[in-house]
């Protein structure tokens, strides 16, 4: 059995569309940013408390931890707390290029096992005006993901201009690397 460890409805919609047969169990834990660490260490972190969190209920299962976040001239960019923040995050990345880190921590119980796979992609983004900037985040609802944005949305308003590497992983699971990861569990 497969079990996601998020409530992330994106996240969802790709393992389905990927033919992903799996159960949901959110990770009732809060994401932490640890200042001293990098992009990819945050999101191991977090995947990996994440997946040990719901392995611990379910012992048998294959549980997948997933964390995403956005680096961008140093800083690592979270989901913001509120509109100002997503806007302060959308402004700062305006026109300019970042890097999406997500990272997967698979884990079984019983019999031991775990994996982790860190995936990185570069995203341009358009460049809008204030007001175009204010309604790609009203129309997007911004506060669950990170950097503020979403890469699915493939509208003629969308912010993304393009994406080096999985755009998968830029909406928040890298399925091509995943794919890979799975395989080395073995059948399920």
């Amino acid at each position: 059995m497969l079990i996601l460890a998020s409530a992330s409805p994106r996240r969802r919609q790709l393992l389905t569309q990927y033919g992903y047969t799996f159960t949901v169990e959110p990770a009732d834990i809060e994401e932490e940013m640890p200042p001293d660490l990098s992009a990819s260490d945050i999101t191991l972190f977090n995947a990996r408390q994440k997946a040990l969190h719901v392995a611990e209920k379910n012992p048998g299962a294959l549980v997948i931890g997933v964390d995403t976040v956005v680096a961008f001239d140093g800083a690592v960019l979270g989901k913001p707390a509120d509109m100002d923040e997503a806007f302060a995050m959308g402004s700062r990345l305006n026109g300019r290029i970042h890097e999406v880190y997500s990272a997967v921590w698979a884990v079984r119980k019983t019999p031991a096992a775990s994996r982790a796979l860190v995936e990185v992609s570069r995203v341009k983004f358009r460049t809008l005006d204030e007001a175009g900037l204010r309604r790609y985040l009203a129309r997007i609802h911004p506060l669950d993901k990170a950097g503020a944005y979403a890469a699915q949305d493939e509208s003629a308003e969308s912010i993304v201009e393009s994406i080096e590497g999985s755009r998968t992983n830029v909406i928040g699971l890298p399925m091509e690397a995943l794919k890979k990861l799975l395989q080395a569990f073995g059948p399920a």
